[in-house]
């Protein structure tokens, strides 16, 4: 390894120190963990945590929509509840921010010493996947779910865990959002056209943006939707589908941090996409 390419894994190891420490993904503009409680189930022998924000249902309310919100590897429930504050932007909704076990990273933590989610369909046991499932089940048999606004949202390899819910769980599923993320080859085939919101970095030194490029495309032949999109608000692009599967998309300039701003716009889909 030459001086040049030590250099430049350092680097790179250092953004993603900085983007995996705890208020790093987002500086969370004020949001924190306070009124989130600590759930607990046991999946296959194991203790499986998540911070939940669930708003106290009022007589007469509709059922609540619900989302599940995966951090990046390294990170954890509070930092994820803190970089997308999904619990803050939408206060009706049930939102759920587990906590992963430690995994051999694909870009860093070869040992897997830090917290993450599988990476595929029957890896680690699909542990991560019957935890999902447990959750969901928890969620729908303690509160008043509407099963047509469930939704997911992840950043980096929170995000590819967003993809495998994509593919393995798609049914239960209304909208997905993965950031900094890609759709891996062998899940696409397997996967039904949805609603999904794509955040990416151009400047992104992890998972490169050439890389998110061709998994946006691969995405957009899945849903049948405009290679060309047009604006829908600030900052994000609409590809319009032909199966109602419509594909937005927040390109940002800077790198692999989730964006400040990506959790209430990742709302605001979420919304439009539950109608």
């Amino acid at each position: 390894m030459t001086n040049r390419h030590r250099l430049s894994l350092v680097v790179i190891l250092a953004l993603f120190a900085v983007s995996a420490a705890p208020g790093a993904q987002g500086r969370g503009r004020g949001r924190g963990t306070a009124g989130l409680t600590t759930e607990a189930w046991t999946v296959d022998g194991v203790r499986r945590t998540a911070l939940v924000a669930a708003p106290a249902r009022r007589a007469g309310a509709a059922p609540a929509p619900l989302v599940f919100v995966f951090h990046g590897h390294g990170g954890n429930s509070a930092n994820a509840a803190r970089s997308f504050g999904i619990h803050t932007a939408w206060p009706e909704a049930i939102v759920i921010y587990p906590q992963g076990l430690p995994t051999v990273g694909q870009l860093t933590d070869p040992e897997g010493t830090r917290p993450g989610w599988q990476h595929e369909p029957g890896g680690e046991g699909d542990r991560d996947l019957k935890f999902v499932d447990a959750m969901l089940a928890w969620a729908t048999g303690t509160h008043a779910i509407d099963p047509a606004r469930v939704f997911a949202a992840g950043h980096s390899n929170g995000g590819s865990m967003v993809y495998l819910l994509w593919a393995a769980r798609g049914d239960r599923f209304a909208a997905l959002a993965p950031s900094s993320s890609v759709f891996r080859r062998p899940l696409v085939p397997v996967a039904k056209p949805k609603p999904v919101f794509i955040v990416a970095g151009r400047k992104d030194p992890l998972v490169l943006f050439t890389s998110q490029q061709r998994s946006l495309e691969s995405v957009l032949r899945l849903n049948q939707a405009e290679a060309t999109g047009r604006p829908w608000s600030d900052s994000i692009v609409r590809h319009a589908s032909s199966v109602g599967a419509d594909v937005f998309t927040y390109i940002h300039p800077g790198g692999h941090q989730l964006p400040d701003d990506a959790g209430e716009k990742m709302v605001t889909f979420f919304k439009s996409a539950g109608k």
